[in-house]
């Protein structure tokens, strides 16, 4: 697949379109149809145990999928998530939480990533696999 944005290009779409979060995310590599993210995992993003929360693995999860498709795709700000499947399957370890997420699949309407994501140093332990639809607008 042909890379349309690259890392720089993708960090400067998420600092312009999502400052609230664009904190929270690192791209740790770009190379279609892969593209590996972290989550910075601080307090607002624990849940009672000192595990991260299921929320936030989701959002790194859907962050990576849309990122992902962007990376193929270019700036296209209106693709959304029409789906999403999570299967937790271990604790996260405390701190940097990766995902790296495949594009399957760049149709016209849709579009099909799948992920897994680790705690940093343990990328053979995943503690979650997502599953991610997304729908391209008609004009993209």
């Amino acid at each position: 697949m042909e890379m349309k944005m690259d890392s720089a290009a993708l960090q400067a779409f998420l600092d312009r379109d999502f400052p609230q979060v664009s904190s929270d995310f690192e791209f740790e590599e770009v190379a279609p149809p892969f593209v590996t993210m972290a989550l910075a995992a601080s307090e607002k993003h624990l849940r009672p145990g000192g595990t991260v929360s299921g929320p936030s693995m989701f959002a790194l999860a859907d962050v990576c999928a849309y990122f992902c498709i962007l990376s193929v795709l270019g700036p296209v700000g209106l693709a959304v998530t029409t789906n999403c499947s999570i299967d937790f399957m271990r604790k996260p370890q405390p701190g940097r939480l990766l995902c790296r997420m495949e594009l399957l699949k760049l149709g016209k309407a849709l579009a099909v990533c799948e992920g897994r994501l680790f705690s940093e140093g343990a990328p053979d332990k995943p503690v979650a696999r997502a599953s991610l639809t997304y729908s391209i607008p008609p004009s993209a």
